[in-house]
């Protein structure tokens, strides 16, 4: 790894999961780490109620925008966390891989993506702690 690692957050839409995990990490590691989201086959836009759950906890996430994975996005990434994006997630050796089985956001109501948002910020707050960077004090 780089002296500033790379995280790449990957579901199938890019529109609620990888973006809630994106918005935690920038949020609690600021610059220390660069934070980039993708997915398998992207949405037009973000699920509105993963911005409305992160907008309850502090955090806009609404100029975020789904992006296509791609070879070379993930090639220049030290961290590759996966959410349900399956096979056609590209494997490189030397890069740290993790799958983090979370309930998929689309197509639910704000009271069952709370629980999701605060699932992923325990996990990145795992990740940022494994990456060996000092979180911003919040």
């Amino acid at each position: 790894m780089t002296t500033k690692p790379s995280v790449l957050f990957v579901c199938v839409h890019n529109a609620g999961r990888s973006q809630i995990a994106a918005g935690w990490l920038r949020h609690l590691a600021g610059d220390t780490v660069e934070v980039r989201s993708a997915g398998s086959a992207p949405a037009d836009t973000i699920n509105p109620v993963a911005v409305q759950a992160m907008a309850e906890v502090g955090i806009d996430i609404t100029t975020n925008t789904p992006r296509i994975l791609d070879y070379e996005t993930a090639e220049a990434s030290d961290v590759m966390i996966t959410m349900g994006c399956g096979d056609v997630c590209p494997v490189f050796p030397g890069k740290r891989y993790e799958d983090w089985v979370l309930e998929d956001p689309a197509g639910q109501g704000i009271d069952a993506v709370r629980p999701i948002r605060d699932e992923i910020k325990t996990r990145v707050e795992k990740l940022i702690a494994s990456l060996d960077i000092t979180p911003l004090a919040r």
